[in-house]
């Protein structure tokens, strides 16, 4: 250590672990220290060494690999979950761009804490990525990419703008492989259409939908498309059906634009894409004399409409659906309904959903919150 000078530098850091490294341990730990050697000598050590990068360490539930490309560093974390798919164990993983310090035997700072955190945030099998990564690879990686908003992360003073990867496959755009419906609600916001007959009004309209988009990833329980990966429809024929099975949501919100002297007239609707059905539209009026404080009034008025409309949507899904196949979520959803009754008889019907959804998913946290509520 005495010959080695610390080191200072920009390095992309991926960061991974094992889920539920310790109760597979506990209950079988011949069998899962076999499938980790397995992972880390025919996945994760030639996909590090093919994009490039180092092995900083590799510890019994996970790992922490250096790039110099950030480029490479994503690449290389989507190789992995791939090569990964058949295994045993499954992975969640973090991409972080930022400054390290290197002693000789570790690497620390801020650039390896936020990839460590953000990683703890991916859902098993899945890949975040911080927004100083997003920024660079969003047009340069054939992937689709989840806004998932501002998050507050341990020891680190300000909230990290955090994106999960949803890869896409073939020579398809990114986002238009056809992907499945996941479990909890998921929306697409697409470009509103300018009906002005201004080509010079795109702006607003884009804009107004970057800010819609943005709002929405605020709503913890949903699933935002990002804009990238909703905008690939811009000037095509839009069946939201097709739309909302390529980019595997439940939800789609479109829109219109109309623009007359210093006048403007937004309209928006939300559709649940499935079953074809409008679960809520509006129309807003403004002028353009503050364009920027219209789109934030528009924006507040969309995302407190969207909210219960989605959350109602999702509980008449749940009771839609036989007792035989219900889910975590959908016992949750169901839980909800018969709290907000605030009578003993729903808290204990409440109660009773929460004990089976906790049954599947111990580590449900909305679920427990509930359970505390009643």
């Amino acid at each position: 250590m005495a010959d080695w000078e610390v080191q200072r530098r920009l390095a992309a850091i991926l960061a991974a672990d094992v889920v539920g490294y310790t109760r597979l341990m506990e209950e079988d730990t011949d069998g899962t220290v076999a499938a980790w050697q397995a992972a880390r000598d025919d996945v994760v050590e030639p996909a590090a060494q093919d994009h490039s990068g180092r092995i900083v360490k590799l510890t019994g539930d996970g790992f922490l690999v250096e790039f110099q490309a950030v480029q490479e560093a994503v690449n290389c974390a989507i190789a992995m979950q791939q090569g990964l798919a058949s295994s045993r164990l499954e992975f969640r993983m973090g991409v972080n761009l930022g400054d390290i310090i290197d002693d000789g035997r570790d690497i620390h700072g801020e650039g390896a804490n936020i990839a460590a955190r953000i990683e703890s945030l991916a859902e098993p099998g899945g890949i975040n990525i911080s927004g100083d990564v997003y920024n660079q690879v969003k047009n340069r990686i054939k992937a689709a990419f989840e806004d998932r908003g501002e998050q507050d992360v341990k020891n680190v003073s300000d909230p990290v703008r955090v994106y999960a990867i949803r890869m896409a496959g073939g020579d398809e755009p990114p986002g238009t492989a056809g992907q499945s419906v996941p479990d909890k609600p998921s929306i697409a916001v697409l470009l509103f259409d300018n009906l002005s007959g201004d080509p010079e009004q795109d702006y607003f309209a884009d804009g107004m939908v970057e800010e819609i988009i943005t709002g929405l990833s605020h709503i913890c329980w949903l699933r935002v498309i990002a804009r990238n990966s909703s905008f690939i429809f811009k000037g095509q024929p839009i069946d939201i059906r097709d739309v909302a099975e390529k980019l595997g949501v439940r939800y789609v919100m479109e829109g219109s634009v109309r623009k007359a002297g210093d006048r403007v007239r937004i309209t928006a609707q939300l559709v649940e894409a499935d079953a074809g059905r409008h679960l809520w539209a509006d129309r807003f009026d403004g002028t353009l004399a503050d364009v920027f404080d219209l789109q934030d009034q528009i924006t507040a008025g969309v995302v407190a409409a969207i909210e219960p409309s989605v959350r109602r949507a999702e509980i008449d899904r749940a009771k839609r659906k036989r007792p035989d196949d219900l889910g975590a979520y959908d016992l949750y959803l169901r839980a909800i309904e018969r709290m907000y009754e605030i009578t003993p008889q729903g808290r204990d019907q409440s109660l009773a959903y929460i004990d089976q959804a906790l049954t599947i998913d111990p580590g449900f946290a909305e679920a427990h919150g509930v359970a505390a509520w009643c």
